[in-house]
């Protein structure tokens, strides 16, 4: 489908056009769920301004798994699966070839550091909130959305933490405090 004329006034009444063509309230599950994926791959797109090239490829590889999810969640009756299960073993790869380069951790860490880890933990966050939409959803059980969002969050929490290690920026370990010591 191709937007040509973006000024359409459909939704002005409160209703969406969804990719089988049917109109559903803009505060429907399926919508909530389409919107949660949109914004993470506006984050993603926005953290891509301080990657350096080999991740920007990974990330634009990412925004087009995204929009491959995202036309399922428009269509869930789509018999052609955009999403295909090689991208989830793509990622599982991705993510093991960056941790092999990251020492292991020995405590949670906070989200932050250098922009771009920062902006990725940002991205991680948002990929959490769209797999919770995504599972509200719950449309089929024979599909790839779900594995392929939490190794997403996965992805991006090992990309950030070897963000701040090419830029020797050190993790910022969080303190376990007990009662005691509040």
């Amino acid at each position: 489908m191709r937007l040509s004329n973006i000024v359409t006034k459909k939704g002005d009444s409160g209703k969406t056009s969804i990719g089988s063509g049917e109109r559903v309230s803009k505060d429907h599950p399926r919508v909530h769920a389409m919107g949660a994926v949109d914004h993470l791959n506006s984050t993603i797109g926005w953290s891509m301004v301080e990657a350096s090239n080999i991740f920007k490829d990974d990330l634009k590889e990412i925004q087009n798994d995204l929009f491959d999810l995202g036309a399922e969640l428009a269509v869930p009756s789509l018999e052609n699966k955009k999403l295909k299960l090689e991208r989830l073993d793509w990622l599982e790869s991705r993510i093991k070839d960056i941790n092999n380069n990251l020492k292991p951790l020995t405590e949670f860490i906070l989200p932050g550091g250098t922009e771009f880890a920062s902006r990725l933990h940002l991205a991680r966050t948002e990929c959490r909130h769209a797999e919770r939409q995504v599972v509200t959803v719950n449309i089929k059980l024979d599909n790839n959305h779900i594995p392929y969002l939490n190794r997403l969050s996965d992805y991006l929490f090992v990309l950030a933490r070897y963000a701040n290690s090419k830029k020797g920026q050190k993790e910022n370990m969080w303190k376990n405090k007990t009662s005691n010591e509040l």
